[in-house]
C-alpha cells in the first residue's frame, strides 16, 4: 500500500483522475490451464473453532488516521482484537469473522511458500467511517513478513490479494519495500494509476507510483454470496484466480529489509486477513504444497 491509497478512500475505482487515457478493447475471456496437482496434503489453516494460530493486531482507534502517520500508537495486540476477529457459526457452518469496524490484521502463524491457497469469503452488512459509503474492502496479504503494524501502523509488509467490490484479485503492494512486475494495459475508468491486467499488455512494476494494479475483469457474486479465491504461488510469482476465474499473474515479487541492500526475491511468509471498513466472513482456509503454477490462457 502507499499513502496514493487515500484516493481509494474517497473516490469510486470507477473514477477516472489525471490526464484522460484509451480505454483498452474489451478483454478476451481467460482460462486457467496446467492446474498443477497437489504435492501433499491439504492442510486447513482455520480450525473452525477458535483463532489459537492466529495474531491480531489493530490499528489506529480512528482508522481516518491511517494513511497520516499520526503521532500516537496504534491499539496493537490487545484483548479489543477478539471482537473485531472471532469464530462464529453463519450460515450453518464455521466461519472466522471480521467486523470491518477497527482497521488491522490478523495474521495466519507459520512460514509458508510454494501452495495453492484456498478460502471463500462474503460480504456481511456492517460498513463503517471512513468507508461506509464506497465499496466494501478487505484483503489477502501473502508472503506477509516484518514488524506487526510496519504498514501504516495497522499491517505487515506483504503482497495483497484484494478483496474488494468491484476488485477483487487487484494486486496492492502494502508496503513501500515490497514490489513485483505484471503485464498491464492503460485503462482510462480507473483511478490512478489507471493499470488493468492483461496478458497482451506492456510490463510494469507494482511499486510507487503503481501501487495497484485492477484485476482483469470482476468475477465476484453478488454481495451475500460466497466466493471462492484460489491463490497460487510458487518462488517469487503468483496468480490469482476468483470464481474459478483467473484475473491476476505477479512475478520477480521482491522486498527490500530497510538496511539499503538490495531487493531479494519475495518467496515465503505468512498469511494475513484484513479488517478495512467492511464486515465479512471467511470459511473453508485450505492450504496444500504445490511445485509448479498453473498457466493463464485465452478461452
Amino acid at each position: 500500500m502507499h499513502k496514493a491509497l487515500t484516493l481509494v478512500l474517497t473516490v469510486s475505482g470507477a473514477l477516472a483522475a489525471g490526464p484522460a487515457l484509451a480505454a483498452p478493447a474489451a478483454a478476451p475471456a481467460l482460462a486457467l490451464v496446467d492446474v498443477p496437482k497437489p504435492a501433499g496434503p491439504a492442510v486447513a489453516l482455520f480450525n473452525g473453532q477458535d483463532l489459537k494460530d492466529w495474531d491480531a493486531w489493530l490499528g489506529y482507534r480512528d482508522p481516518a488516521l491511517t494513511y497520516t502517520a499520526p503521532a500516537l500508537a496504534p491499539i496493537g495486540a490487545t484483548a479489543e482484537g477478539a471482537e473485531v476477529f472471532k469464530a462464529v457459526i453463519e450460515d450453518g457452518r464455521p466461519a472466522l469473522y471480521v467486523s470491518g469496524k477497527t482497521w488491522g490484521s490478523l495474521v495466519r502463524r507459520g512460514d509458508f511458500h510454494d501452495y495453492h491457497l484456498r478460502l471463500q469469503f462474503k460480504w456481511g452488512p456492517g460498513r463503517w467511517p471512513p468507508r461506509q459509503a464506497l465499496p466494501p474492502n478487505n484483503g489477502l496479504l501473502y508472503h506477509s513478513h516484518g514488524a506487526p503494524g510496519a504498514v501504516f501502523g495497522t499491517w505487515r509488509p506483504a503482497v495483497e490479494f484484494e478483496i474488494m467490490q468491484g476488485s477483487t484479485g487487484m494486486v496492492v503492494r502494502v508496503g513501500e519495500t515490497v514490489s513485483g512486475k505484471v503485464t498491464a494495459v492503460d485503462d482510462a475508468s480507473l483511478i490512478a494509476p489507471h493499470l488493468r491486467f492483461s496478458l497482451a499488455g506492456r510490463e510494469v512494476t507494482v511499486a510507487t507510483p503503481n501501487w495497484n494494479v485492477e484485476a482483469a475483469t470482476d468475477a465476484e457474486k453478488p454481495a451475500g454470496q460466497w466466493n471462492t479465491l484460489d491463490l497460487y504461488v510458487v518462488g517469487d510469482r503468483a496468480v490469482h484466480v476468483v470464481n474459478g476465474v483467473p484475473v491476476m499473474e505477479v512475478h520477480d515479487l521482491r522486498a527490500r529489509d530497510g538496511s539499503g541492500g538490495p531487493a531479494l526475491p519475495l518467496t515465503h511468509g505468512a498469511i494475513q486477513l484484513q479488517s478495512e471498513g467492511a464486515e465479512t466472513f471467511f470459511r473453508d482456509i485450505t492450504l496444500e504444497p504445490i511445485t509448479a503454477l498453473p498457466r493463464i490462457a485465452v478461452q
